[in-house]
């Protein structure tokens, strides 16, 4: 038995000990042994329920909740303002100039309700109390979570022309409500610190305390793009030169579909866009067609965003299909024998944003992915369909571009069905349902399995000396796969490359896609470190993104770290990744006298045992998981980097090149 081997067993019996251990009952289980948290401890007890994750996503997560209460004052149309600012003392602080928190005494606990609704779980104004007839926030839970998952707290309430202050240190108050001095405005600022894990707070919830400004300000931009008017101030006043952004759409969802389209061309200028109310649901919607060949459809409901869709978005998509195929019916663009056009053809190309609001939206998840209000449906097809057949009545140029975007669709739709079935029916006369140039694993279980899509014959080589078989899968591709972001999915089934990784995959493509036919679960880019490398990861991540997106989406996809450099000095050897951590092993050996640096100009220099111990052994390598953290972004990336418009890209370049260090040419 190898080493290798030898270890892998001993990590498996200390796994079944440790698990074994974890699900030992005692045998004293009675009344002792049954626990109830008081007020807020169940929420520092179990954060992941409340907020997801205490990771960098469950840090955000506090400003979405405190952001969305001054969201909801916006809606109810009390607030205009709202400001955010990251303070140097790792402090978030949002003020709003809405009603402000209520101040007089709760009538059932005796206490401020400022301090009921940062210090009790589920109180506030949108359980039914008549505070808020439309109201967001992910959880429902808000405030008062913020409150227990912070070291320290601060709400300061201008109202009643005065300025009323309260403190809390991990959810509990440090002195009672005080009034500090006199104003003539309203609203509420809160400033929170998290509570971050460290050597002197062992005790801490968050992994990380480092608020990301890219993240937050592409969520405030959002928030101010479905509340057209609203303006929202952010603010990042770490590091030497502090930023602002400010966010204020007078034309809402208009602006928002112009700025998702801003790296496609479009097919008409405006937006069309409907607004109306019925049944007290308000439902706006904007959408622009483009020359990609992507579905861009996001939908809201009370500002949440819901990826799954739902009854809003079921209800549009039926308007759509059936507004489009009327006209063309009616102008006679669609001849009696073709078949109807089916809603993958009408929204192939097509950007839009539809947003409802209303009272007591039900969703189908805890997390709100999905809409699943029924009367939702059909306030949204009767809206959708009116407005889009007398736009398309009044702008026949406009109608006509439409009809033959979603026509050439249907068309292609038809080539790439009828390009899947070639390839089933030469599978099965092959007898063969993997590629031949596949080196597969003998793991059965897809958990346990991962594929290198390795470019070249010489790296493939190494990599297939080099793979553990047990487990590791090595699929050799010749040269750079087709940019999608072009092409049709007709277009790409033709591309050899491409239909190997779908065959070997075995999950299917686009509208097939079945997750759990998938047989690898970590599927991942191994390309040279390197510009040219870094091409071909780009390629292999449009393809994933456009066509088998729940790849990325669920984690799946991972890209492999390959050494640039090894460091040689005497018996000392070191792989190094990137050029500041070469200056830094630099220093530490001694510049003199001047150790060996071998550079690696691609992975089929290295030999095999190199690149198991370097790239590929779990034990000692380095991944990259690739996950959207934002769709929409993702989305803007993958048009501006691979699309057809070239200026957008140039000044992408231009902007960002003093982020390449080494560039080879």
């Amino acid at each position: 038995m190898t080493d290798q081997e030898l270890n892998q067993e001993k990590n498996q019996e200390q796994l079944e000990q440790e698990i074994e251990k974890a699900i030992q009952v005692t045998e004293d289980y009675g009344e002792d042994q049954i626990q109830v948290l008081e007020g807020l401890e169940a929420v520092r007890k179990r954060p992941g329920m409340y907020i997801g994750s205490t990771d960098v996503r469950g840090l955000h997560h506090l400003v979405y909740e405190i952001v969305d209460n001054s969201i909801d004052e916006a809606i109810a149309g009390f607030c205009t303002r709202i400001v955010v600012t990251i303070g140097k003392d790792g402090s978030v602080t949002v003020e709003d100039n809405g009603r402000g928190f209520p101040v007089g005494t709760h009538h059932k606990t005796g206490r401020p309700a400022v301090e009921v609704c940062l210090t009790v779980l589920h109180a506030g104004g949108k359980f039914g109390g008549g505070g808020y007839k439309v109201a967001g926030g992910l959880h429902g839970v808000g405030a008062s979570v913020v409150n227990a998952l912070s070291s320290h707290l601060t709400v300061t309430v201008y109202q009643n022309g005065q300025i009323y202050r309260q403190e809390y240190a991990r959810g509990k108050y440090l002195y009672d409500l005080k009034v500090i001095g006199e104003t003539d405005r309203t609203g509420t600022t809160i400033q929170f610190w998290p509570d971050v894990r460290s050597a002197e707070n062992p005790d801490g919830i968050f992994e990380t305390g480092d608020f990301e400004f890219e993240t937050l300000k592409t969520r405030l931009r959002e928030m101010a793009f479905l509340n057209k008017g609203l303006r929202i101030i952010f603010r990042d006043e770490r590091g030497e030169e502090p930023k602002e952004r400010e966010f204020c759409y007078e034309g809402g969802l208009r602006e928002f579909v112009k700025y998702l389209n801003r790296h496609k061309n479009v097919l008409f200028p405006e937006p069309i866009y409907t607004e109306g109310i019925k049944d007290g649901i308000l439902v706006e919607v904007a959408m622009q067609y483009n020359d990609s060949y992507q579905e861009n459809i996001y939908s809201f409901a009370n500002n949440i965003a819901t990826p799954d869709g739902g009854t809003h978005q079921a209800g549009f998509n039926t308007a759509l299909t059936r507004a489009i195929n009327d006209y063309g019916r009616k102008y006679k663009i669609l001849k009696d024998s073709d078949s109807n056009l089916k809603g993958e053809d009408v929204r192939e190309s097509l950007t839009a944003i539809i947003s409802i609001k209303m009272e007591d939206p039900q969703f189908e998840s805890q997390t709100k992915s999905k809409l699943g209000s029924g009367q939702v449906r059909g306030v949204v097809d009767a809206l959708v369909t009116e407005e889009l057949s007398t736009y398309l009545e009044e702008n026949p140029p406009v109608a006509k571009a439409i009809l033959e975007r979603c026509v050439s669709a249907a068309h292609a739709r038809e080539a790439a069905r009828k390009a899947r079935e070639t390839a089933r029916r030469k599978t099965v006369l092959e007898s063969a349902s993997l590629p031949g140039k596949l080196s597969d694993c003998s793991e059965r279980d897809p958990a346990k399995c991962e594929i290198f899509m390795v470019e070249g014959d010489s790296a493939g080589g190494s990599a297939k000396g080099g793979r553990d078989s047990r487990f590791q899968a090595i699929l050799p591709l010749r040269g750079k796969i087709l940019n999608v972001e072009k092409v049709r999915l007709d277009r790409a089934l033709s591309n050899q490359e491409i239909v190997a990784m779908i065959t070997a995959f075995g999950c299917g493509i686009g509208d097939e896609f079945d997750e759990s036919k998938l047989r690898y679960h970590r599927i991942v880019c191994m390309t040279d470190a390197d510009v040219d490398g870094a091409h071909i990861r780009i390629l292999l991540l449009t393809f994933f993104y456009r066509y088998m997106r729940p790849l990325v989406e669920k984690g799946y996809v991972y890209a492999a770290m390959p050494p640039l450099y090894k460091v040689t000095k005497g018996k000392y050897e070191r792989y190094v990744y990137d050029d500041d951590e070469l200056q830094r092993v630099l220093d530490e050996v001694g510049r003199e006298p001047k150790p060996e640096i071998q550079r690696y100009k691609g992975l089929g220099e290295m030999s095999s045992q190199q690149l198991w111990d370097t790239t590929m052994n779990p034990e000692t390598r380095v991944m990259m998981q690739i996950t959207p953290e934002d769709a929409m972004e993702a989305d803007a990336l993958f048009t501006l980097l691979m699309g057809e418009a070239v200026e957008p890209r140039k000044l992408f370049i231009q902007e960002n090149s003093d982020l390449v260090k080494d560039l080879d040419v």
